[in-house]
C-alpha cells in the first residue's frame, strides 16, 4: 500500500506539533514547578553526595528572571515572594556569574549577624546547637587525600536537625570575621564545612534574593559513578537505591 506525499507531510506536521506542545509543557513545568539538578561536588556532604539527582521546587520562594531558562522572563525583582527559612537547602545563581548554579544551606537571613568561631556557627551572637556523633565520614579532598571527617548534628532554633562534617575546628574557614547580612541578601554555607566555597569567601559572598532558584526537596536518583551507562551489568552496584526518594533536610 502506498502513502501519498501529502499524507506524509501531514504526519510530519502532526509530529512536529506534538513535539512542540510537549516541549512547551516541559519548559513550563521546569520553569514554574520543579527543576532537576545533579550534584557535581562534595561541598554538601553528608546531606548530598556526588552523583545525587534531585528535584528543586521553583515555587517555594517565588520567581525572578533567573527562574526561567536563559533569564529571559521580563521580571523585576521577585514575584509571589516567599521568605526562606534558616536551614533550607537552596539552589541559587552564583553572585557575579549567574550562569553557574550553586546549592548550599541557608544559615543567615537579612540583617542577621553570622560568624564561625573554632568551628562553631554563631547567628546573632548565639551558638547554633552542634552535637558530635559517633559516626565518622570518609572523604577525599581536592588533593586526593583521604581523611576521616567528624560528623555532627546541627540545629537552628526553628528547624530540624541536619548533619554536617568537619575535618577539624582549626581549618581556615573555622574562624571568620563577623558578617552582617545586608537587606534582601542571604548567607549560605556548605554542610562539608571545611571543603565548601560559600558565603564565607569573597568568591561567593552574600547572595541577593533575586538569585534564589528554589528549595531542594527530594533525591530521585543517585549513583556512585562506578559503572558507565553501557555497563548495565554493574548498575546494581553503582546505583544507590537507598537514597532514591529520600527527602532533603
Amino acid at each position: 500500500m502506498s502513502v501519498s506525499k501529502s499524507n506524509g507531510l501531514k504526519s510530519f506536521r502532526e509530529l512536529l506539533k506534538t513535539l512542540m506542545v510537549a516541549g512547551s509543557i516541559a519548559i513550563v513545568f521546569r520553569s514554574i514547578f520543579f527543576e532537576p539538578f545533579n550534584i557535581p561536588s562534595g561541598s554538601m556532604i553528608p546531606t548530598l553526595l556526588v552523583g545525587d539527582y534531585l528535584f528543586v521546587s521553583k515555587y517555594s520562594y517565588g520567581y525572578s528572571k533567573y527562574s526561567f531558562p536563559f533569564g529571559i522572563a521580563p521580571i523585576e525583582g521577585r514575584i509571589f515572594d516567599n521568605s526562606p527559612k534558616r536551614g533550607d537547602v537552596i539552589v541559587f545563581r552564583k553572585p557575579g556569574d549567574e550562569s553557574i548554579d550553586y546549592i548550599k544551606r541557608l544559615v543567615a537571613l537579612p540583617n542577621d549577624t553570622v560568624q564561625v568561631k573554632k568551628g562553631i556557627l554563631f547567628v546573632n551572637g548565639k551558638p547554633v546547637e552542634r552535637i558530635k556523633t559517633n559516626i565518622g565520614f570518609k572523604f577525599q579532598n581536592g588533593y586526593g587525600d583521604e581523611k576521616i571527617f567528624i560528623q555532627y548534628k546541627e540545629k537552628f532554633e526553628d528547624s530540624k536537625f541536619h548533619y554536617i562534617i568537619e575535618s577539624s575546628d582549626t581549618d581556615p574557614f573555622d574562624d571568620t570575621i563577623e558578617f552582617k547580612v545586608p537587606k534582601d541578601n542571604f548567607f549560605f554555607m556548605g554542610d562539608n564545612r571545611d571543603n565548601s566555597r560559600d558565603s564565607r569567601t569573597p568568591e561567593v559572598g552574600f547572595v541577593p534574593k533575586i538569585n534564589l532558584i528554589g528549595k531542594a526537596q527530594i533525591i530521585f536518583f543517585s549513583h556512585n559513578s562506578s559503572a558507565s551507562f553501557f555497563e548495565f551489568w554493574k548498575w546494581h552496584k553503582s546505583i544507590r537505591f537507598k537514597r532514591i526518594g529520600k527527602a532533603i533536610e
